[in-house]
């Protein structure tokens, strides 16, 4: 590529799409309120908001790709209503000025629950997405507004972390520093059910590659996302990877959350997602890997990479 890319964020996503664009010999900007991101000689760090408008324009400047990977400040419906859409557009109309595509990592709460509502069953590229309430209604609000957007967009759907920088998730700081403890562990809503999990970096591989191929803005790609696990297996997965025994797996019942959640908006904002730990949960990407050229990296080469990053830490 060797243009200028730049990068909103530094959180799981951003950072490993900056590495991975560094690696390729791209220059790459990345924008954050802090001013962090990886180092390396061809990605510069700026400490600015990208949310504002005002500022755009010269972050944006002569940017082939823009990813953005920004989050809202809390995992609460109402901050992401008040602050998701509004940067969107914002980015979306500065980067189209100066000619660039918007890739973005999208979740699949769009898809809604899997009651059979919205769809049910396998989630695949072009499943319904018609959730309409709560989180789950903004995302395909986000969705829609980067449809009708003049600017090229693509939007990049994986299902749940894990990986490298992967922190604040279910399969990250809740279980993998336990299993290396030997400590038991507690998931949500019930271990035992096929659950999908996307490795980062197979993510942020798939974010540049889009940005590459124009035959796919203006579309939705489901990132190359290996078969379903529970979050059962996927725990002995990690323990095989550290050469520890598995440890003891239980589970905290949905109604136990939403239950907190009368007295804990943090517990209420999580118990709006137990349906996707409570029933199968699970999203197919043959499609989009065959349009990518790739596919998900071996889970047990995913796994033990994830494992050395958390003994560094």
């Amino acid at each position: 590529m060797n243009a200028r890319h730049v990068v909103t964020g530094a959180g799981p996503v951003g950072w490993t799409v900056a590495e991975q664009l560094a690696a390729e010999g791209n220059s790459v900007r990345i924008v954050t309120r802090s001013g962090s991101g990886p180092e390396h000689p061809l990605i510069e760090r700026v400490k600015a908001d990208a949310s504002q408008p005002s500022q755009l324009a010269a972050l944006f400047d002569g940017a082939a790709a823009v990813y953005h990977c920004i989050h809202a400040s809390k995992y609460d419906a109402t901050v992401w209503r008040a602050e998701l859409p509004a940067a969107e557009h914002a980015v979306m109309d500065a980067a189209g000025r100066g000619g660039a595509v918007v890739v973005f990592p999208e979740s699949l709460y769009s898809y809604g629950s899997r009651d059979g509502s919205t769809g049910g069953g396998v989630m695949y590229e072009d499943s319904p997405r018609t959730a309409s309430t709560g989180k789950l209604g903004i995302r395909t609000e986000l969705l829609r507004a980067r449809e009708t957007s003049r600017t090229p967009a693509v939007s990049v759907v994986a299902s749940d972390f894990f990986g490298p920088q992967v922190l604040n998730a279910h399969m990250g700081e809740r279980v993998v520093p336990n299993v290396l403890a030997g400590k038991k562990i507690r998931v949500i809503a019930n271990a035992d059910m096929p659950h999908s999990f996307t490795y980062v970096p197979d993510l942020a591989r798939a974010m540049i590659a889009a940005a590459q191929d124009s035959g796919v803005w203006n579309s939705i790609l489901h990132a190359p996302t290996g078969s379903a696990l529970t979050q059962r297996e996927m725990i002995t997965v990690y323990a095989k990877a550290a050469g520890v025994p598995a440890p003891e797996v239980g589970a905290i019942p949905a109604w136990a959350l939403k239950a907190t959640g009368v007295f804990s908006s943090d517990a209420r904002e999580l118990a709006e997602m137990t349906y996707q730990f409570a029933a199968p949960f699970v999203m197919d990407s043959t499609k989009s890997e065959q349009r990518l050229g790739f596919g998900p990296t071996p889970l047990a080469t995913a796994a033990a990479v994830t494992i050395a990053w958390w003994r560094t830490r």
